[in-house]
């Protein structure tokens, strides 16, 4: 199904002014839905020859959580013209709320028409029509409305006519989620001097946990919010957010912490028709949710500071062994432990990033570590020939069980591209200065990219080849052997070396991601 903007572009005139607004109203309006306990449907006025009926698009649909939904079948992407769309004409036209006309059905489901106007207003405050929503209700439930029910629907005609005027959906701050707390969660209306004319079942049972136990109508919510709150500051902060959307701004969401109970709180103006009337207030108790955040955030502080140690402690063996390649005469040995040092100091890499993250997920970004990796290949290789390393392409983000095996194996990979694609060159001590060639210069280049679920990392150089008769499987060299280990155990993958076409060798390595 195709997305709110891309129906838009490809049906409408909108520009990108209405196609932003919206869908920042799309993504508000599920409050609209719930507390009107109606349909929503959003139609956008479809492109079409002059002098023809104005046909609509349906662009975006939302069903209350609070009643049943008047629509079983989805409704994105219809067009509907004539008589059928009489009502979306005339608040089109007209620029007003339309909410007069019979009953209409939908199958076997009866249903109340209405249509309201949707304005936005572009930089220069010019204020223009560009779409209509469809209120939809089932009426094939309605009973008496309780007082819960009329205090909904009241809230739900004041929103109803500030989207009519432009003033609804208010402004997205970054970070901030829509979904939120939600009208079922608990509703407090506030009149304009920020008394409260109604709480719901739920805002009484949220503010009890605060340590409130009497009745909310009456009292002034940013005074008993101040009140309450456990830090005097974060109480003050509370009031003063309230107090502003009294104003007719629309403040951040805002966290009450009180007797070892967290509500979280939002605050709407209601200003139909530009004149402010009060604020809805919206609260949720997440007590039990931040209990298991600052669990979860204790347990990763614990994994992050694992890492660390894993990471010094390796650093500390790799120490040990470069103390002790120092005191070796034998050059085979000292060759030995001096490659068992850049093995451990790659894996100390992965656990250093790990213990920096700041993700409870064990991942890492894997780019950085490569590119250390490739720096310090360059630097400790036993060659005199310049070699520039190069990554082509992203390896993203891995899982830490992935990304320890790996980095050891692009590490052997490249060691052996510098030291075996480049050997020393033959000094030549009677050739003329002025004969001598210039240093060659070689590269390796790492490309990785994915596919299908498969990670696809290439180490090539242009040095000068895999000797002949060059079998990697029966190879001797421990360096090789680790790869190989590596790649076809844990990594799960395959390994290849080979001859380039243009000179030189590479290594294809195939990893798949799959969860393990």
């Amino acid at each position: 199904m195709s997305t709110l903007r891309d129906l838009a572009e490809e049906h409408t005139g909108l520009g990108l002014t209405g196609i932003d607004h919206l869908t920042r109203l799309a993504g508000e309006w599920q409050l609209l839905s719930d507390l009107s306990f109606a349909d929503l449907l959003l139609w956008v006025p479809v492109r079409g020859e002059p002098g023809q009926p104005r046909a609509y698009l349906c662009v975006a649909q939302v069903r209350p959580t609070t009643a049943a939904t008047a629509y079983q079948d989805d409704q994105v992407g219809k067009i509907v013209s004539g008589p059928e769309v009489a009502h979306l004409d005339i608040a089109y036209a007209q620029g007003r709320i339309w909410r007069e006309g019979d009953p209409v059905w939908y199958g076997n489901t009866p249903a109340r028409h209405e249509a309201i106007p949707v304005r936005v207003r572009d930089a220069d405050e010019n204020v223009e029509i560009i779409a209509v929503i469809g209120r939809d209700t089932n009426l094939s439930t309605a009973r008496t409305p309780s007082q819960l029910e009329l205090n909904y629907l009241t809230t739900a005609d004041d929103l109803a006519q500030m989207v009519s005027d432009g003033t609804f959906p208010p402004a997205h701050y970054p970070g901030e989620t829509t979904s939120a707390p939600r009208v079922g969660d608990g509703l407090v209306r506030l009149d304009a001097s920020g008394k409260i004319t109604y709480a719901s079942p739920n805002a009484q049972s949220a503010y009890r946990r605060l340590g409130f136990n009497a009745h909310l109508v009456g009292e002034d919510l940013s005074v008993l919010s101040s009140r309450l709150a456990g830090d005097p500051l974060e109480g003050t902060d509370a009031a003063e957010r309230i107090l502003t959307s009294l104003r007719g701004e629309a403040p951040p969401r805002k966290e009450i912490e009180a007797r070892g109970a967290t509500v979280l709180m939002r605050a709407l103006p209601l200003m139909p028709a530009g004149v402010p009337i009060g604020a809805l207030v919206l609260v949720r108790d997440v007590t039990e949710v931040r209990r298991r955040d600052r669990a979860l955030m204790t347990k990763d502080a614990t994994i992050r500071e694992i890492h660390h140690r894993v990471k010094n402690n390796l650093q500390t063996v790799a120490a040990l062994l470069r103390l002790q390649a120092r005191r070796v005469n034998i050059p085979e040995a000292r060759m030995a432990l001096q490659e068992s040092v850049r093995r451990v100091a790659s894996i100390a890499l992965v656990h250093e990033t790990l213990s920096m993250s700041a993700d409870a997920d064990e991942v890492v970004e894997f780019d950085g570590i490569v590119d250390r990796v490739a720096t310090a290949a360059t630097e400790v290789a036993a060659t005199e020939i310049t070699v520039r390393m190069r990554r082509e392409g992203t390896f993203g983000v891995l899982p830490a069980e992935i990304a320890t095996s790996l980095v050891m194996v692009l590490n052997e990979l490249l060691i052996n591209a510098v030291e075996h694609g480049f050997p020393a060159a033959a000094e030549d001590n009677d050739t003329p200065l002025s004969m001598v060639p210039p240093e060659p210069t070689g590269e390796v280049v790492v490309s990785a990219h994915r596919f299908r679920k498969q990670l696809h990392v290439t180490v090539a150089d242009n040095g000068q080849g895999l000797p002949p008769e060059f079998a990697a499987e029966a190879s001797g060299r421990l360096g090789l052997q680790i790869v190989r280990a590596l790649a076809t155990g844990e990594l799960r993958g395959s390994i290849e070396l080979r001859n380039r076409a243009g000179g030189g060798t590479e290594a294809v390595l195939v990893v798949p991601l799959a969860k393990r």
